[in-house]
C-alpha cells in the first residue's frame, strides 16, 4: 500500500512539473519600449493563415489584437499558448525621411534589439523617402544577394524584398536570397527595404548599408559581381507583371578578365508601343558601336570579355491595349574554351526547305554551378540554341566546356507535287549532308519530310542494308536507326523504328511520310558512310504500308503492326510480302492466341496467302483464335486490316518467322521413287500403245494415193506393143511412188468437209507389145474394181500378182473429159457411174 502511494505521488509530481513548465512558457512576459523620435512602429498580428484549433491570444492591458506599439510607447504582453510563433508574426517598420532632413547614411541596424522581441517570424521594414534628384544606394555585405521569382522561397528563410518609388507608386525591384552576385542596388526618389527573418534565425545585423548618390536618371541600377565561374538569373522590375511605362533599368556586371560572359533571355514579352521602341542596349568593352542595340527577340551577345552593362528601355504604351513588357534573363560566366576560337562554316546557300538547330540536351537540374554551352553566330551573338535556315552561309563557334552537352536536330522537306515530275525524278537519296558531319557536335535527329500528290503517287523506301524492326524481343543496338511515320495531317500512324542488320528490303507507304534518322551513339560519325536510304516514287496503292521481307537463315525475323503502343489506326490495312528460299521452310508464329480487339464498326481480319498456290486463309481477328505455328514452303503474304475498334480494345499484333532447312523423310523418298517408277512405266505403255495404234492406222487407213511420174517407161523391153495409142493420147498412168493419204487428204473433202472414199483398183503392168508411151490406166469413168490375177490364171507375159501394187484413183464429178488431155487432175471426185464390163 505504501509502494502504491509512492508511485501515485511521483506521477502527480511529474504532471505538475510539466504543467508548470508549460505555464511558464505560455505566461512569459515581453516588454517593448520605443523611444520618442525613433519613427519606429511595432505591429504584432495574427499569422496568415491562422490555425483554427488551439487558439492563441495576446494578453495585455489593451486586450486588442493586433497589438500596435508606436514611437514613445511601452507595451507589456504575453501569449496564452505555448507556441505563439505558429499564430503570430511581428513587423517592425522604420520610416526615414530624407526630404525634410539629413539621411542617416551608413550601416542599418536592427531596432529594437532582438533580445526584447518575442520569438516570432519577424519582418524589418525600412521606408526611405528622398527627393527625385537624389539617388540612394543599398550596399550588401557578404554574402551577396540572389534574385528569385515570385512564389519562390529561400533555403534559409531569409528574404530581402526591395521596392522603389515612382511618384506615388511603388515598383517592386525584386525579391532576393543570400549567396548570390548582387552587391549593390541604386534607386532614385525613395526605397523600401524589407528583411524577413524566421523565428528560429538568430540574426543580429541587417547586412546592408545606405549611401547617398547623385541622380541615376533611371529606375534603378543593379550591380552583379562575379569572382569566378557562375551564373545569375535576373528579372525586370515588377516581374512577372509589367515593366513600368517608358522607364529605364540597368544591370552592371563585373567580370574577371580571364573569364567570358554570355547573356541568354529565358522569358520575355513586349508591350504595344505608341512612341519609341522597346529594346535592350549593351555597353561592351572594345565595341566600336556602343551602345549595341538589340530587340528582345534577337540573339543576345556572348563570349564577352570584361565588364559590361545591359539596359532595358520601355516605351510609351497604348492606353487602350498597353500589353506587358517583362524580361527574365541569365548571365553565365565561365572560362573560354578551345572551341570558342575555332569557326565552322555551315553552307546552306544551295539548300531548300532545310533547317538546322543546335541546342542543349535535356539534363537534370542541379544546384551546383554547371558551365553553360553556347553556340555563337559570327563569334558574338551567342545563345543556348541556334537555328540556321536555308539560303545562306553561316559561320558558327562554340563556347562550351563539354560539347557532348549539345546536339543537332535538322529537317529537310522534299516535295514532289507534280505527277509527271515525280516519274521523271524517279528517286532521291536520303543521306546526312557533309556540313553536319564536319561539326564537333553529335547529330541527334535528321528528318526528311516526303510529300507526294494525294491518291496518285506512293513512296518506296529502299535501304542500302536490309533493316530490322525494333521490338522488345529484338532490340536495335546500332549507332543509328530510322523512325518512319505518316506525315499526313491528322493521321497518327507510326510505322516503327528500324535499324540495319535485318531482313526488311523495302518499305512502301501510301502517302506522305516522315523518315527520321536518329543516332544513339557517338560512333555514328565513323559509321555515317554506311547510312543510305533511297526513296522512289511508285504507282499508288491502297494499303497504308507494304513491307518486303527476305528471310534470313541465321535468326528469327520479328514483325509487328504499326502504332504498337497505341494500336493500329481505324480502317488501316498493312501487308508483309515474305520471301522464302527454295531450300528452306518458314515457320510463322504469333505471340498471342487472341488479339483482344473489339470492333465498334466494320471487321478486323487477317489474310495469309501463299503466292504459288494462290490459296487464301482468312481469319477474323475479333472472333477467332490466331493460327498456331504453321510451316510455309513458298513465299507468302500476310495482310492485316483493322476495323473501327472500341476504346482500349485496340489491335496490335506481333509475329515472327524463322527458317529451317527443307528435309524429306525415308517414307516420302520411297513413295516418290515408287510413284516416279510407276509414272515412267505408264508413260512407256502409252508410247507403245500409241506407236501400235499409229501402225495399225497406217495399214488400215485406206488406199494410198498415187503420185504420177510421166518419165517412167511403161513398156516391157523387147515386147510387142499392145496399146495402140501413144502417150499423149493415152489415158494410162504409171505411178512410181505410193504416199500416205495425208499428202493429199485435204483434197479428199467435199463441200461439206467430209472425206470421200476413193475407188480402189489393182494396176496390172502391161505385158503386150510396147510403144513409145506408157499405157493408160483404166478409164477414170469406170468404178468397177480391177480384178486381181490369180495364180491359176495364165500370165501370158503378165507379171505375177505379187508384183502388182494397189493404186487409188479419185474421179471428178460432173466433168467432161477432154480426149486431148491425158493428165486429168488427181484427187477430184466425180459422180458415181455404173461399172462397165
Amino acid at each position: 500500500m505504501a509502494g502504491l502511494n509512492c508511485r501515485v505521488t511521483v506521477g502527480l509530481l511529474g504532471v505538475l512539473l510539466l504543467g508548470a513548465a508549460r505555464l511558464a512558457r505560455g505566461w512569459e512576459t515581453y516588454e517593448i519600449a520605443l523611444p520618442h523620435g525613433s519613427n519606429i512602429t511595432v505591429l504584432i498580428k495574427p499569422a496568415a493563415p491562422t490555425l483554427p484549433a488551439n487558439r492563441c491570444e495576446i494578453i495585455s492591458k489593451r486586450q486588442v489584437t493586433p497589438l500596435s506599439i508606436k514611437a514613445g510607447e511601452t507595451a507589456v504582453f504575453s501569449f496564452s499558448c505555448q507556441h505563439p510563433e505558429n499564430h503570430f508574426v511581428i513587423e517592425i517598420q522604420k520610416n526615414i525621411d530624407c526630404m525634410s532632413g539629413p539621411c542617416p547614411f551608413g550601416e542599418v541596424h536592427l531596432q529594437p534589439s532582438m533580445s526584447v522581441l518575442p520569438i516570432l517570424n519577424r519582418t524589418f521594414i525600412w521606408d526611405v523617402k528622398a527627393n527625385k534628384n537624389i539617388g540612394l544606394e543599398l550596399q550588401f555585405s557578404l554574402p551577396r544577394l540572389r534574385q528569385i521569382g515570385l512564389g519562390e522561397s529561400c533555403p534559409d528563410g531569409v528574404t530581402h524584398s526591395i521596392s522603389s518609388r515612382v511618384d506615388t507608386k511603388m515598383v517592386r525591384i525584386g525579391t532576393f536570397c543570400s549567396n548570390g552576385t548582387v552587391s549593390r542596388i541604386k534607386m532614385q526618389e525613395g526605397v523600401k527595404m524589407a528583411l524577413a527573418l524566421p523565428w528560429f534565425h538568430n540574426r543580429k545585423v541587417s547586412g546592408f548599408s545606405i549611401t547617398n548618390q547623385l541622380s541615376i536618371k533611371r529606375l534603378c541600377i543593379i550591380e552583379s559581381v562575379f569572382e569566378g565561374e557562375g551564373s545569375a538569373t535576373l528579372m525586370s522590375a515588377n516581374y512577372p507583371d509589367g515593366f513600368p511605362e517608358d522607364e529605364l533599368m540597368t544591370w552592371q556586371f563585373i567580370i574577371p578578365a580571364h573569364l567570358r560572359a554570355s547573356v541568354s533571355f529565358l522569358h520575355f514579352s513586349v508591350s504595344n508601343c505608341v512612341k519609341k521602341e522597346e529594346r535592350v542596349e549593351y555597353c561592351i568593352p572594345g565595341s566600336t558601336t556602343n551602345p549595341e542595340v538589340f530587340r528582345l527577340k534577337d540573339k543576345q551577345p556572348g563570349n564577352i570579355a570584361g565588364n559590361f552593362n545591359l539596359s532595358l528601355q520601355g516605351c510609351d504604351q497604348d492606353a487602350q491595349n498597353p500589353g506587358i513588357l517583362r524580361l527574365q534573363f541569365q548571365v553565365l560566366v565561365q572560362h573560354p574554351q578551345n572551341e570558342s576560337n575555332k569557326t565552322y562554316v555551315v553552307d546552306l546557300s544551295n539548300e531548300q526547305a532545310t533547317s538546322l538547330t543546335i541546342e542543349q540536351r535535356p539534363s537534370k537540374l542541379s544546384r551546383k554551378f554547371v558551365p553553360g554551352c553556347f553556340v555563337c553566330l559570327d563569334s558574338r551573338t551567342c545563345s543556348t540554341n541556334l537555328t540556321l535556315t536555308a539560303g545562306s552561309k553561316h559561320k558558327i563557334s562554340f563556347l562550351c566546356d563539354d560539347l557532348t552537352r549539345l546536339w543537332i536536330n535538322a529537317e529537310k522537306t522534299i516535295s514532289c507535287l507534280d505527277h509527271q515530275y515525280c516519274h521523271r525524278k524517279k528517286s532521291y537519296s536520303l543521306q546526312v549532308p557533309w556540313y553536319i558531319l564536319q561539326l564537333p557536335v553529335q547529330l541527334h535527329d535528321f528528318s526528311w519530310k516526303l510529300l507526294v500528290p494525294k491518291d496518285s503517287i506512293s513512296l518506296a523506301l529502299v535501304p542500302a542494308q536490309k533493316l530490322q524492326q525494333h521490338t522488345h524481343e529484338r532490340v536495335c543496338n546500332t549507332s543509328f536507326s530510322y523512325l518512319v511515320a505518316s506525315a499526313v495531317p491528322g493521321q497518327d500512324l507510326y510505322f516503327g523504328s528500324f535499324c540495319s542488320g535485318g531482313s526488311i528490303e523495302q518499305i512502301q507507304v501510301k502517302q506522305n511520310v516522315s523518315v527520321t534518322l536518329r543516332t544513339s551513339a557517338p560512333s555514328f560519325q565513323q559509321e555515317a558512310s554506311r547510312q543510305s536510304l533511297t526513296v522512289s516514287f511508285v504507282p499508288h496503292f491502297k494499303e497504308e504500308g507494304v513491307f518486303t521481307v527476305t528471310l534470313d537463315t541465321k535468326s528469327k525475323v520479328y514483325l509487328r503492326t504499326p502504332n504498337w503502343d497505341k494500336g493500329l489506326p481505324s480502317l488501316t490495312s498493312v501487308s508483309w510480302n515474305i520471301s522464302v528460299p527454295q531450300d528452306q521452310v518458314a515457320c510463322l508464329t504469333f505471340l498471342k492466341e487472341r488479339t483482344g480487339v473489339v470492333c465498334q464498326t466494320g471487321r478486323a481480319f487477317m489474310i495469309i496467302q501463299e503466292q504459288r498456290a494462290h490459296t487464301e486463309e482468312i481469319f477474323s481477328l475479333e472472333e477467332e483464335v490466331l493460327p498456331k505455328p504453321s510451316f510455309r514452303y513458298h513465299s507468302f503474304w500476310v495482310n492485316i486490316s483493322n476495323c473501327s475498334p472500341m476504346s482500349k480494345k485496340q489491335l496490335d499484333l506481333l509475329f515472327w518467322v524463322s527458317l529451317t532447312p527443307r528435309t524429306m523423310d525415308l517414307t516420302v523418298i520411297i513413295l516418290a521413287v515408287v510413284g516416279g517408277g510407276a509414272l515412267l512405266l505408264f508413260a512407256l505403255g502409252l508410247i507403245i500403245c500409241f506407236v501400235k495404234k499409229n501402225r495399225k492406222k497406217k495399214i488400215n487407213k485406206g488406199p494410198a494415193v498415187g503420185i504420177y511420174n510421166g518419165n517412167v517407161n511403161t513398156q516391157v523391153p523387147m515386147q510387142p506393143k499392145t496399146f495402140q495409142k501413144r502417150r499423149k493420147d493415152n489415158e494410162s498412168h504409171v505411178y512410181a511412188e505410193i504416199d500416205d493419204t495425208m499428202v493429199y487428204g485435204h483434197l479428199l473433202q467435199d463441200s461439206k468437209g467430209s472425206f470421200l472414199q476413193p475407188k480402189v483398183d489393182t494396176y496390172r503392168p502391161f505385158q503386150g507389145p510396147t510403144g513409145d508411151c506408157p499405157p493408160s490406166p483404166p478409164r477414170i469413168c469406170s468404178r468397177a474394181p480391177t480384178a486381181k490375177l490369180t495364180k491359176d490364171e495364165p500370165s501370158s507375159g503378165f507379171l505375177s500378182e505379187s508384183e502388182s501394187e494397189p493404186y487409188t484413183f479419185s474421179y471428178p464429178n460432173d466433168r467432161n473429159i477432154s480426149n486431148g488431155n491425158t493428165d486429168p487432175p488427181l484427187l477430184e471426185t466425180y459422180e458415181s457411174m455404173e461399172p462397165g464390163e
